[in-house]
């Protein structure tokens, strides 16, 4: 493992009963940097998360955090780590602070650096007003931040963030995006799992997308999305009964068809010029159109490329907990 590498994954393998999950998965996370594994429902992004925090033992492969074996050196990793799933882990029925100082004492770490660390995170997070408010008073954006402020406590040099913002409003997303962008400033590695394509290419440094157990692209967002094409087209068809016959006249590597809004879209080479040619098909076959654009790639289209349909949100429980302190 590279000085230069928070996070290295080879030939990850992971089965349930008859069930391949992972079939083989190679990934790696620079130091300071964010990495967002991206993948569609039962890709496996969860899966991957809990083997790297301890939480399942891979069947097969190799994974390295902070330079420690996920197999071997499990209190290792965890002391090295931080964990924020897709809900918030927190007790509601305690404070900001008193949640802090509760996971410093799972730490086993001193009293004196206990407090100091909680005030810290308190003012990072800006909960000084609500600090000794009990959590279930606080709204869901104030909650996803005691949240990733409890990850920090013990101040890990790896992050693991299993869709982070779920189920918050546009400003407190917003909010969670600029403390991760703080947390990379700082230094910290990251591993986000998101079904936000736009959080993925506002946060990510490079992007690993998995379908079916396996690594199926990798690269730069800007990199991804020109293997994808240059251009999208989208057009929202008058009659929703025109939706087969206007698919048969699309041209191009992806077609994705949403019935219930009468919009097909097709990734392709051919920009205008394109578009124009399709327009003139439409209007020959009587297929008539309520609206068209023509849009730059998004990290939606590099996942409808490279997946064959579009990115939904996972469905699990909420098993991914701060249960990586120290045993």
């Amino acid at each position: 493992m590279s000085v230069h590498e928070a996070v290295v994954v080879q030939g990850l393998k992971k089965s349930f009963k008859r069930l391949e999950v992972l079939r083989g998965i190679d990934f790696s996370v620079s130091r300071g940097s964010v990495l967002a594994l991206l993948g569609p429902n039962g890709a496996g992004k969860t899966t991957t998360v809990r083997i790297l925090s301890t939480l399942l033992r891979p069947d097969e492969g190799t994974v390295m955090v902070n330079g420690f074996d996920v197999k071997r050196q499990g209190k290792q990793v965890r002391s090295s780590i931080g964990l924020t799933g897709q809900f918030a882990a927190v007790d509601e029925y305690l404070t900001a602070e008193e949640n802090l100082q509760m996971l410093g004492r799972l730490y086993r770490m001193s009293r004196e650096v206990i407090k100091a660390r909680t005030d810290e995170l308190i003012e990072k997070f800006d909960l000084v007003e609500a600090a000794k408010r009990p959590v279930r008073n606080y709204s869901g954006g104030m909650k996803r931040r005691i949240d990733l402020a409890m990850s920090l406590i013990a101040s890990p040099p790896v992050i693991f963030l299993d869709e982070p913002t779920t189920g918050l409003d546009p400003r407190s997303r917003l909010a969670v995006w600029d403390m991760i962008r703080r947390l990379k400033a700082d230094g910290t590695s990251i591993l986000l799992t998101t079904q936000y394509m736009e959080e993925a290419d506002q946060l990510a440094d490079r992007v690993v997308v998995i379908d079916n157990g396996r690594v199926i692209a990798e690269g730069s967002s800007d990199a991804l999305k020109t293997r994808v094409g240059s251009d999208r087209v989208e057009l929202r068809l008058a009659d929703g009964r025109d939706m087969e016959r206007a698919q048969a006249l699309m041209q191009g590597e992806a077609v994705y068809a949403d019935p219930a809004k009468r919009i097909i879209s097709v990734t392709a080479q051919g920009g205008v010029s394109m578009l124009k040619d399709m327009l003139q098909r439409f209007e020959a076959e009587g297929v008539a159109i309520e609206n068209v654009s023509l849009n730059r790639p998004t990290l939606d289209d590099v996942f409808l490329a490279f997946t064959g349909h579009v990115a939904v949100e996972e469905s699990q429980d909420n098993t991914l907990n701060k249960s990586v302190a120290h045993e």
